[in-house]
């Protein structure tokens, strides 16, 4: 779940932007961390943080949004 969540907030420059922005995180650090549960866990706090972008990527990825805070759970 996260890696498509990944996937959707990078198919949009400005949320791309927001995304390394708010988490501090820049693009090498993003190739490097993704099998890194505190990297993915990041991109689904930046979701969860912003109530439109997580509607709009569980709308996208088919899911309900909860299930992408869920997964965020399990990564803790």
């Amino acid at each position: 779940m996260a890696l498509s969540a990944l996937g959707w907030v990078l198919a949009d420059a400005p949320r791309a932007d927001r995304l390394l922005s708010l988490t501090g995180l820049t693009p090498d650090a993003l190739r490097g961390g993704l099998d890194d549960p505190s990297v993915l866990g990041a991109v689904l706090d930046f979701l969860a943080a912003h109530e439109p972008d997580l509607v709009a990527a569980a709308q996208a990825l088919q899911v309900e949004p909860g299930d992408i805070v869920a997964a965020r759970e399990k990564l803790a």
